[in-house]
């Protein structure tokens, strides 16, 4: 069974990179346009979300699933090379989700909370906000550089990795493992559910009170620009988080099981087979939002085509004209 998985695995790696880069450079090159239609805070957090995904396929995709399974042995598997790579993954990973949770918080406030919406949902907000987060989760991260060391020694220079046995009985590696799982991905999980739920109750409220105010209730059919614009909003809002909610879903089952059954180092075949699909899932969600924008944004979309169609023909042009 785990052969079978392996080999599925190695090909679905492959295809989540080929998917992943491009398809984030897209999302990074047309919304720095600002010709979307959404609002440059939006596309700020957008933009951020898009480079942090961008990084995870890099270094948890292609430097560290692609290359453990297709160059076991190679340049990146030094030791210091190898630590330096995890922890770089861990960093682009943590920035991946908790960006997710800034954009979600943005959102409540923007559609929640409208006193504070001009004081917050700025530019300057949001890059103090996207900067604050990103040196904070780099700064935390550190410290898994510490907690491995070489696996084998080959004439004197250290390959691969192993974690260091201490990690699992020095009660403050205990701790600190503790808090890196509640931080990433439990509590972000928990977060956004909260947040989706508040703004979901306060959008029906307010539809409510809107379209009674307008005469909607009496059977007056008008259309309301500023409930047309909530609604896109909050379908990219909701789009984006429930994707991450769907995705990453399997690995906090996997954390919330072995916390209460205890079997944390004794796995059968299904149980590691279910814990490496979380990490593949989780994975692919770096690279589905570009979708989603074109799922959800027309003028997104309508800048997409184009800059899948200028390339082709701009091909058929050059043909065109060197055989004239």
């Amino acid at each position: 069974m785990l052969e079978v998985y392996y080999s599925v695995e190695k090909t679905l790696y492959v295809i989540i990179a080929i998917i992943g880069v491009p398809v984030n450079l897209l999302s990074i090159t047309i919304l720095s346009r600002v010709k979307c239609g959404l609002s440059t805070c939006t596309i700020r957090y957008l933009v951020a979300m898009a480079t942090a995904d961008l990084m995870v396929i890099i270094t948890e995709v292609i430097l560290h699933r692609i290359n453990n399974h297709y160059f076991p042995v190679s340049f990146l598997n030094i030791t210091p090379v190898c630590s330096a790579r995890v922890v770089l993954s861990r960093i682009a990973l943590d920035i991946s989700v908790w960006f997710t949770v800034a954009f979600t918080f943005d959102r409540l406030v923007a559609l929640c909370c409208q006193k504070l919406k001009t004081k917050y949902c700025t530019v300057q907000t949001a890059n103090s906000v996207l900067s604050t987060a990103g040196i904070l989760l780099c700064l935390r991260n550190v410290p898994f550089y510490f907690t491995l060391e070489p696996g084998e020694l080959i004439d004197n220079v250290p390959w691969f990795l192993v974690v260091k046995p201490s990690y699992y009985t020095d009660p403050w590696w205990i701790g600190f493992d503790w808090f890196d799982t509640v931080l990433t991905p439990l509590n972000p999980f928990v977060v956004i559910l909260i947040l989706n739920g508040w703004t979901v109750s306060h959008i029906l409220v307010a539809s409510r009170v809107r379209k009674g105010l307008r005469g909607q209730c009496n059977g007056e059919n008008r259309s309301d620009p500023e409930m047309e614009r909530r609604r896109r909003s909050v379908i990219l809002l909701f789009a984006l988080s429930g994707n991450f909610i769907l995705l990453w879903m399997t690995t906090v089952a996997q954390f919330l099981y072995y916390q209460i059954t205890g079997n944390g180092g004794e796995w059968n075949n299904s149980e590691y087979i279910f814990y490496k699909v979380g990490f593949l899932l989780s994975n692919l969600s770096c690279c589905t939002n570009t979708f989603i924008y074109v799922a959800t944004q027309s003028k997104f979309r309508v800048q997409a085509q184009n800059a899948v169609k200028y390339p082709i023909t701009s091909a058929f042009l050059l043909i065109f004209e060197t055989r004239s």
